[in-house]
């Protein structure tokens, strides 16, 4: 078993060896990131049938998820900023080398404010691509979005956000065995603005308080 492991860390060096030399040529977004879960998961191999987070920083910064739901087996891949054009470049190494009962993505955020022209509908279009992709690797796994939120630094983005969520609700109820979990209408107040308690000091990122909700509302939609 020893023998396997150390030829098989001695792959994966040679691999993102390479990959770092392109990189070197043409920087790539969050490849650090990247590769410092592909190390993990080599060195600290999971089981089977897992339940796979994956998406932005919102889930990079859920440090206490595998408490939050200790009767699943959470496998956190969150990277970064990343927007699902990253979910999408690193794919075959963030999510194809597992074996997960089940996907949940928070993911598209980042896209309508990294970039202006950024629509509703190119953050479904980026959806679909980034579900499709998966589904060719994983065809019987069970899919579950999580909405974009409501921060408060990002308000003037919240309109885009609504649509987006909108349209990917939509967009999920053709796909079987996937479900929708809504955050963004919980985490407002009554006069529609963001709940500003559920946000940390930067009201970008969730605050304790904004993780327990996030984990109440997301535990019925778990496999």
């Amino acid at each position: 078993m020893y023998s396997i492991r150390c030829k098989l860390l001695l792959i994966v060096f040679s691999a993102l060896s390479f990959q770092y030399a392109r990189a070197q040529q043409q920087p790539l977004p969050f490849w650090n990131d990247v590769q410092q879960l592909i190390l993990a998961d080599v060195t600290n191999p999971k089981p089977r049938n897992q339940v796979l987070f994956v998406g932005s920083s919102s889930f990079v910064y859920w440090k206490t998820v595998n408490m939050d739901f200790p009767e699943k087996t959470i496998v956190n891949v969150g990277f970064g900023g990343s927007t699902l054009q990253d979910q999408i470049r690193y794919m075959d190494y963030v999510i194809s080398p597992y074996s997960p009962r089940q996907v949940v993505i928070y993911c598209g955020e980042n896209d309508i404010a990294y970039d202006f022209t950024v629509t509703s509908e190119t953050v479904l279009n980026r959806f679909v691509k980034l579900v499709t992709l998966i589904r060719e690797r994983f065809p019987d796994v069970y899919l579950s979005y999580v909405s974009m939120k409501p921060s408060p630094s990002r308000e003037k983005y919240l309109h885009v956000y609504h649509e987006g969520n909108n349209l990917i609700k939509e967009y999920l109820k053709t796909i079987k065995r996937s479900s929708y979990i809504n955050v963004f209408d919980p985490m407002l107040d009554s006069s529609g603005k963001p709940r500003k308690e559920l946000f940390a000091e930067d009201m970008l990122h969730l605050s304790d308080s904004g993780y327990t909700l996030w984990k109440e509302l997301i535990r019925p939609h778990l496999k």
